[in-house]
C-alpha cells in the first residue's frame, strides 16, 4: 500500500469535514432521545423499560453489523461503505417520524443504528490509510469532537426546535440532513490507498480470527468496553431523566445541563487525543494514559451515586472524563498492522456498542423495578441501583486489565 508523502490542507478537509458531518449526525441520533423522551412517553405511553429498549436498539443494530463492516471497510474503502450505509439511516429517520406505534419506532431506530454504524470506523480506517501513525490519536480525537458537536446539537437546539415543531417534524428534518451527508461523503472523500494485492475473503476472515486470538487485544478491550458502555448509555439517554427526577430540574434546565455535558465531551475528546500524543513523545504509553483516565471516570460515577450538591458540575466531570476510553482505538492501532485495523476496530466497536445496548436497556429495567414517585418520575433509588451496577462491571474489568498486563509483562 502506498501512502502520500505530503499531507495537504485540501486532503485534510476532504477527510475531516465529510467524516465529521457523518459522525455529528450519528451522535445527534444517539443522544436526541434524552431530550424528546417526555414527548415519546406522553404520546405512546412508554414505560422505563420501553424507553430503554427503544433508545438502545440503536446500539444493538450498530453492534450487529460491526464484523461485516470491518471486512467491507478493508475491502471497499470508507467512502463507499459509509456513503451507502447513511442512506439506511435516512430511511430509518423517515420511518421513525411517520410511526405511531412502538414497533414502528423500533424499526426506524434500528435502521438508524445500522445506517450510522460506519461513521466512526470509516473515519478511523481512512485516517490510518492517509495519516502517519503518530498522528492517529490526535486525528481520532478531532473526529470524536465532531461527535461531541452532534451531542451538543441534541440538547438546547433540539429543545428550541421542539417549540417550532414536534418530534415527528424534527425527524423529518434529520432524514433530509442525513441524505445530504451521505452524498457529501460519497462524492467528497478521497478513495483510500489500496493494497497492491487485495486480500481474498478467506484471508480477510483469517485476519479477523488473528485479531480476536491475540492476547494483547483482550488486555484493554474489556475495560474500554464497560467504560464506554456506561458512558454512551448514560449520556445518550439517562442523564436527562436523572437531572429531572433526582436533581429536580425543569425541562429547559435539563436541556441546558445536557448542553454542558456535550461541551465537556467536546473538550474531553479534543484534549485526550492531544494529551496522549504529547505524552507519547515523552515516553508515556497510551495505555497508561487511558488507564488513569478511566479510573478517574469511575470516580465521577461514584460521585453521581452520592447525589451530589452540584449535579450539573458532576455530570460535566462525567462528560469530560468518559471520553478517555476512546484511546483504546489508538492503542490497538499501535499494536496491529494497518491492513487489519478495519477489522480490529470493528471488533472493539462491536463489543462497545453491544455493551451500550445492554447497559442502556438494563438501566431502564432496573429503574422500572422501583415504584414511581408522587410526581410521576422515576425513583432516585432506581437510578442509584442501576448506576452502581454499571460501576461494578467497570471495576471487574479494571482488575482484569491490571492483572493481565502484569501477567503478559
Amino acid at each position: 500500500m502506498t501512502r502520500p508523502e505530503n499531507i495537504s490542507i485540501r486532503l485534510l478537509l476532504r477527510l475531516f469535514v465529510p467524516f465529521g458531518l457523518g459522525y455529528a449526525i450519528s451522535y445527534l441520533f444517539r443522544s436526541v432521545n434524552a431530550v424528546i423522551a417526555p414527548d415519546l412517553i406522553a404520546d405512546l405511553g412508554l414505560t422505563a423499560a420501553d424507553l430503554g429498549l427503544l433508545t438502545s436498539i440503536y446500539f444493538l443494530c450498530f453492534a450487529a453489523f460491526q464484523l461485516p463492516l470491518g471486512i467491507l471497510l478493508d475491502r471497499y474503502g470508507s467512502r463507499r461503505v459509509e456513503g451507502i450505509l447513511l442512506l439506511f439511516a435516512a430511511a430509518g429517520a423517515l420511518i421513525f417520524a411517520l410511526s405511531h406505534s412502538l414497533t414502528g419506532l423500533l424499526i426506524g431506530r434500528a435502521l438508524i443504528g445500522l445506517g450510522v454504524c460506519a461513521c466512526l470506523m470509516a473515519a478511523f480506517k481512512a485516517f490510518a490509510s492517509w495519516l502517519p501513525r503518530e498522528r492517529l490519536a490526535f486525528a481520532n480525537g478531532v473526529q470524536m469532537v465532531s461527535g461531541g458537536i452532534g451531542a451538543l446539537l441534541a440538547t438546547t437546539p433540539v429543545e428550541a426546535a421542539m417549540a417550532l415543531t414536534d418530534w415527528r417534524g424534527l425527524f423529518l428534518v434529520l432524514a433530509l440532513s442525513t441524505l445530504m451527508v451521505a452524498l457529501i461523503v460519497f462524492f467528497v472523500v478521497p478513495e483510500q490507498p489500496r493494497q497492491q494485492v487485495p486480500e481474498t475473503l478467506l484471508q480477510q476472515l483469517q485476519g479477523l480470527k488473528s485479531v480476536v486470538l491475540t492476547p494483547s487485544f483482550w488486555q484493554i478491550v474489556p475495560w474500554a468496553m464497560t467504560s464506554q458502555a456506561a458512558y454512551l448509555s448514560l449520556q445518550g439517554l439517562w442523564a436527562g431523566p436523572w437531572l429531572r427526577d433526582v436533581a429536580g430540574l425543569k425541562r429547559g434546565d435539563v436541556a441546558l445541563g445536557l448542553w454542558w455535558i456535550a461541551v465537556a465531551m467536546i473538550i474531553g475528546y479534543f484534549t485526550s487525543g492531544m494529551l496522549a500524543e504529547r505524552l507519547n513523545r515523552r515516553g508515556i504509553p497510551t495505555e497508561q494514559i487511558a488507564a488513569v483516565g478511566m479510573l478517574l471516570f469511575m470516580v465521577s460515577q461514584l460521585i453521581l451515586l452520592l447525589t451530589p450538591a452540584y449535579p450539573i458540575v458532576s455530570w460535566i466531570c462525567f462528560g469530560l472524563l468518559g471520553t478517555v476510553g476512546i484511546l483504546a482505538y489508538a492503542i490497538l492501532a499501535q499494536r496491529f498492522p494497518q491492513h487489519l485495523l478495519g477489522r480490529c476496530n470493528s471488533v472493539l466497536n462491536l463489543l462497545v456498542f453491544a455493551g451500550a445496548f445492554g447497559a442502556q436497556w438494563l438501566v431502564g429495567i432496573i429503574i422500572g423495578l422501583f415504584p414511581l414517585t408522587a410526581s410521576g418520575g422515576y425513583a432516585p433509588a432506581g437510578y442509584r441501583a442501576a448506576f452502581a451496577t454499571l460501576l461494578i462491571l467497570q471495576g471487574i474489568s479494571c482488575l482484569w486489565f491490571f492483572w493481565s498486563r502484569r501477567r503478559q509483562s
